[in-house]
């Protein structure tokens, strides 16, 4: 069986480079030799996330007028995946998306991995339809892949320690772009069990991938993003590595770079901590967050239990504040500063 490590490992070293602001990791293949042990992994199916697959010799320049990152890291091979939006003319997210380099031979045109959340994956390929004219780009979903997380019960993984793999079984393998908290992103064909692919790794709930992003402050997919709402400073893209401001224009620049370079964020959103857990549909959507006072605060993303993400005025982060629920009553809750911030941020 072949192996490989994403990490600091025996045969292949997966070097870890932070990019951009704050401590996101991304990987690539470089032959070292190491005797640092792997440790226990928990693989989470994304079943809320689908692929789509983009393929032709102008899939860079294609891309490159649509997302917020330079797609040129991937298609050359500067880093494995890169996190990114795709914004409508105001400048509002409308997809996030992961992107990942295939490997391909000498002659291969160029090959890109998409992942976005799946019930906006007929939505993303409308929206690719309209932009790509006569461009030299084949897009197709990938039913045949699955796309999973794994994260370790170990916290020194989240530095960069050891990931072992079947490299024979790996459509892609690659540090989580946005932070390194994010563990590793994992693609295998349908028909192969990650536990058959992970070393040492176990199944995990679903929701406990959930409940983990949301308590260090990742948002992800519609619900998290509201396509067509979601202000991509305001959702920490620059904190995530998300987005170029060297790269060139694309859709909606102008009010992202507008607001980089002159305007005040004043609202971020943020990992909350409520006081007692909360069942499914006992709060409203978009429920309003309020200081001691009743002064307004922000507003609730989502939640599962006691914890979740919300849209919080920077100006009340630090205050007790009390979220309305149904029936107008209130739960208190705490917001906080994920540690994978900058340290300016988190004071």
């Amino acid at each position: 069986m072949s192996l490989f490590r994403c990490g600091r490992s025996l045969g292949f070293l997966l070097q870890l480079q932070a990019v951009g602001r704050g401590p996101a990791l991304i990987v690539r293949c470089l032959r070292s030799v190491s005797t640092e042990a792997g440790g226990p992994y928990r693989c989470y199916g994304l079943s809320h996330r689908q692929l789509l697959r983009l393929q032709g010799r102008d899939t860079g320049p294609f891309l490159q007028g649509l997302i917020t990152n330079d797609v040129e890291d991937v298609v050359s091979g500067r880093r494995e995946a890169i996190y990114c939006h795709l914004l409508n003319l105001q400048g509002r997210t409308l997809f996030d998306v992961i992107l990942y380099r295939l490997h391909k031979s000498q002659n291969e045109e160029p090959s890109i991995l998409l992942e976005c959340d799946a019930t906006l994956l007929d939505a993303i390929q409308k929206h690719f339809k309209v932009y790509k004219i006569r461009r030299k780009v084949e897009i197709s979903p990938c039913p045949e892949l699955s796309l999973w997380t794994v994260l370790s019960l170990e916290p020194s993984a989240k530095a960069g320690s050891a990931l072992e793999v079947n490299a024979k079984k790996v459509v892609v393998c690659t540090r989580d772009p946005r932070t390194g908290a994010m563990g590793w992103r994992l693609v295998l064909s349908k028909v192969d069990d990650p536990l058959a692919v992970v070393l040492g790794s176990h199944l995990g709930d679903i929701q406990d991938y959930h409940r983990y992003r949301y308590q260090i402050g990742i948002a992800e997919g519609v619900k998290d993003l509201p396509s067509g709402e979601a202000i991509p400073l305001e959702s920490n893209l620059v904190y995530m590595n998300g987005i170029s401001f060297t790269k060139g224009c694309y859709i909606g620049q102008e009010l992202t770079a507008r607001t980089h370079y002159t305007g005040v964020i004043r609202k971020r959103l943020m990992p909350i901590q409520l006081d007692n857990p909360l069942p499914p549909g006992s709060v409203p959507e978009k429920a309003q967050i309020v200081t001691e006072s009743g002064k307004s605060a922000g507003r609730l993303r989502n939640y599962t239990g006691d914890v979740g993400l919300a849209m919080v005025r920077l100006a009340f982060a630090n205050e007790p504040l009390r979220l309305r629920t149904k029936g107008d009553a209130q739960v208190s809750l705490k917001a906080s500063a994920p540690d994978w911030w900058p340290t300016d941020e988190n004071k």
